[in-house]
């Protein structure tokens, strides 16, 4: 763990000297980082305000569901739901896998995460079937292709994204601390999105089994759960990113809005393009020519965020390199994928089987360069008592790694 491998040169701890388009301005210096030789006796618990989904957010979403539940046996019947619900669920594992690979370079709280999925699922569903009612009752539904038209182009990108895009925003005002960037941003929406595909997917599976049996739940199957589970994923991503990025750069509660707005308008237009390829053209040419591309340029995407995500985490692991509590080659493994994973092999050939501990130790080192981060960047109060919370914690993970 702390030496070279031979014949290879150490990657060097200071950043590429290129400006990111992510960066954000350093506001302040950041605490003072201690001495490594002023250990507390007892290690400290991190300051949770900022980084827990409040309990009153979870009623509100127990009533919703209850209400929708009703709906759904009164509309489609216990059997068509339950059938509805079991299709359903395999999209929803393959998103949620994908959106935890994405998370896994610094794993946000549990919480917040259940909360992204369960305000998609329940909240952003009863929004949309709220306003779908009061604008029924509004000015009607004649059957026509220009009402369908409307429905499906205008209403629902603009309706289903304001319910989702909502969730979003109301995560990053209750758990800011837990909102340092885009990556953050995007696995959030991707929750969102991936619940309220699923609920919605209940609904349309249920309906195609309903009048074509197992034969039109098969293709209406295919086309939401195989080609297009993603579908709601990145259209809420996008304003997840926006959020994200304003938040990185150091936006208040109130600049914030414009760029949930702007997120918003981008999540309304890939959404409306979407299901105006369904209605006018022909889906399977649009999907390969438009959508499979987005898809492609969303993963590239991701790809890059992450990488940002490793940069600024060399960076500020370098600082505490440099004031002693991490050698040089401990840093540069907590900041590359692949010295985690030398770490983690390194941690389970020990005596015991240390890798649990060797986890532990990337997670909190992780979360100690976020939090430097914050720091420099003056946009939270509670970082310094964080970072001693988290110093604590990774020198006594470190200290158990090299226990006897």
């Amino acid at each position: 763990m702390s030496s070279d491998l031979p014949g290879r040169a150490r990657p060097s701890l200071t950043p590429p000297a290129f400006a990111s388009p992510l960066a954000q301005p350093a506001l302040s210096q950041g605490a003072p980082i201690p001495s490594p030789t002023a250990l507390p006796l007892e290690v400290p618990v991190a300051p949770r305000a900022g980084r827990v989904a409040p309990l009153w957010l979870f009623g509100v979403l127990v009533i919703v569901l209850v209400l929708l539940v009703s709906y759904f046996l009164s509309a489609l019947g216990a059997a068509s739901s339950i059938v509805g619900a079991i299709l359903a669920l395999v999209p929803l594992v393959g998103v949620v896998v994908a959106v935890r690979i994405i998370d896994r370079w610094e794993p946000e709280p549990t919480g917040l995460l259940v909360l992204a999925a369960a305000w998609g699922a329940i909240a952003a569903v009863g929004i949309a079937l709220a306003v779908d009612f009061a604008i029924t009752a509004v000015i009607g539904n004649d059957g026509s292709v220009l009402r369908e038209a409307f429905s499906v182009v205008v209403q629902a990108p603009i309706v289903e994204e304001l319910g989702k895009g909502v969730g979003v925003l109301l995560i990053f005002l209750v758990a800011r601390r837990a909102f340092d960037g885009p990556v953050d941003g995007i696995v959030y929406g991707a929750l969102v999105g991936a619940g309220f595909a699923f609920t919605e997917n209940i609904q349309y599976f249920a309906i195609s089994f309903i009048e074509g049996g197992v034969a039109d739940a098969s293709v209406t199957f295919f086309i939401r759960g195989i080609l297009s589970p993603f579908a709601h994923v990145m259209f809420t991503a996008v304003t997840g990113f926006a959020v994200g990025l304003a938040a990185r750069r150091g936006a208040s509660n109130g600049s914030i809005l414009g760029a949930w707005v702007l997120g918003m308008m981008g999540a309304i237009v890939l959404h409306a393009i979407w299901n105006g390829s369904a209605m006018f053209g022909d889906f399977f040419a649009l999907y390969l020519v438009l959508q499979v591309p987005l898809f492609v340029l969303f993963v590239i995407g991701v790809i890059a965020l992450r990488r940002e995500e490793a940069r600024l985490t060399r960076r500020r692991l370098g600082e505490y390199a440099e004031a002693g509590w991490f050698t040089v080659q401990e840093a540069d493994m907590l900041a590359t994928p692949a010295g985690r994973k030398a770490g983690l092999a390194w941690a389970k050939s020990l005596r015991g089987d240390r890798s649990d501990i060797m986890m532990g130790f990337i997670r909190d080192a992780t979360a100690l360069a976020a939090a430097r981060q914050r720091s420099v960047t003056g946009r939270d109060p509670h970082s310094a008592a964080e970072e001693h919370a988290l110093l604590a914690r990774t020198a006594a993970a470190r200290a158990a790694l090299f226990a006897l």
